[in-house]
């Protein structure tokens, strides 16, 4: 694999063009998340969805990574699944924490792809539905909507 900004750019446009899949399953996550948990979790729209994207891929050093670890995950099929089980975990795990952001919205991200990988498949290599379930996880992790996101913490220290 070879990552330049070429591919990068591509990367950004493919991952905005997903925006339809994208958003649909980042709905559909926080309505089981908002049920789970007992509290109303605001849906996202493909707009914020392609808003936030362009920030992600604004960062050159989070873009980069991005962009591999989707072309990793795009080709990423390992015979008879599931011996290739564990990388593509990691690799999407990985992914959804990276779109996140720090700590401790990376955690949120990485433990979100996990429930939104379980009811995701789709049609190709067994890494694609682990990229769809990364960029459901990591934007929705990354995007308002939760009511403990809405104020300063608590534990903030003046």
């Amino acid at each position: 694999m070879r990552v330049t900004p070429e591919t990068v750019a591509a990367a950004h446009e493919r991952t905005s063009e997903r925006a339809p899949m994208v958003v649909a399953l980042i709905n559909e996550v926080r309505a089981d998340l908002g049920e789970a948990f007992d509290t109303e979790v605001a849906t996202v729209t493909v707009e914020e969805y392609r808003d936030e994207v362009d920030t992600v891929f604004a960062d050159g050093d989070r873009a980069v990574n991005v962009a591999a670890l989707l072309d990793l995950l795009s080709d990423l099929d390992v015979e008879d699944d599931y011996p290739g089980f564990v990388v593509d975990e990691l690799l999407g795990r990985e992914l959804a924490g990276m779109i996140a952001g720090p700590q401790p919205l990376r955690l949120l991200g990485e433990a979100t792809f996990h429930y939104a990988d379980v009811s995701t498949h789709i049609d190709g290599p067994a890494g694609a539905d682990d990229a769809l379930a990364a960029l459901a996880a990591g934007f929705q992790t990354r995007l308002p909507g939760w009511e403990w996101k809405r104020e300063a913490s608590p534990f903030a220290v003046d």
